[in-house]
């Protein structure tokens, strides 16, 4: 039987609409259907994407990062992603295999602007293709070629309010664990701990890539 809603709880999409203005024409010019120049120069810029996929087993997102200019724009309607070294819990790959949907999420240091890319995702492992994003003669696993279908900026007012940029000069924040002290709460003390992070920084730069 179902159960009644919260007090305030939305269920009807009018009922949302309501709550908000209308959308500026700004807010619809920004979207468009292919890489335009301008959109272009943000993706080269940007040392950092997030990427969302969505699978069998459920939504994923996921940091991918580099020197700028890591995802390229191969034509207005491609972009190339290799994929580097990682937890390989390869989550985002098992999604895209089973449903090629991805959302991408571009950040750029000190810019309160952001971009979204929406389109859907293959994987490519021929040689040569690898080749091309080589890093010290380390090749990336695959390469995920996007087919662009929508892309616009996201205004700065998240970044404004989160002072984002502002607080990364700040170093790591009082009370965020750090990642041996994470792990070795998660298990029981077996994994993590002091002697993990004394090592951590070294053992990531050793295997960058």
């Amino acid at each position: 039987m179902p159960q009644p809603s919260a007090p305030g709880h939305i269920t009807e999409l009018a009922e949302l609409e309501a709550l908000f203005d209308a959308v500026q024409p700004a807010s619809r010019v920004k979207e468009v259907g292919e890489v335009h120049p301008a959109y272009a120069a943000m993706i080269a810029a940007s040392p950092f994407v997030l990427l969302a996929t969505v699978g069998s087993d459920g939504l994923d997102v996921s940091p991918r990062g580099d020197a700028p200019g890591f995802v390229r724009v191969i034509d207005p309607h491609t972009l190339h992603l290799p994929e580097r070294r990682g937890n390989n819990r390869i989550d985002s790959l098992r999604n895209i295999v089973a449903d090629p949907r991805v959302a991408l999420l571009f950040l750029i240091p000190g810019v309160g602007e952001t971009l979204r890319v929406n389109g859907r995702a293959e994987l490519h492992r021929n040689a040569d293709l690898l080749a091309r994003y080589a890093v010290s003669g380390n090749a990336p696993k695959c390469v995920l070629v996007i087919r662009v279908e929508t892309v616009f900026f996201q205004c700065a007012r998240a970044m404004q309010r989160s002072g984002l940029w502002e607080r990364a000069a700040d170093g790591r924040p009082v009370g965020v664990p750090t990642t041996g002290a994470i792990l070795a709460a998660l298990s029981g003390g077996a994994l993590g701990g002091e002697g993990y992070d004394r090592t951590l920084a070294e053992r990531q730069r050793a295997t960058l890539y």
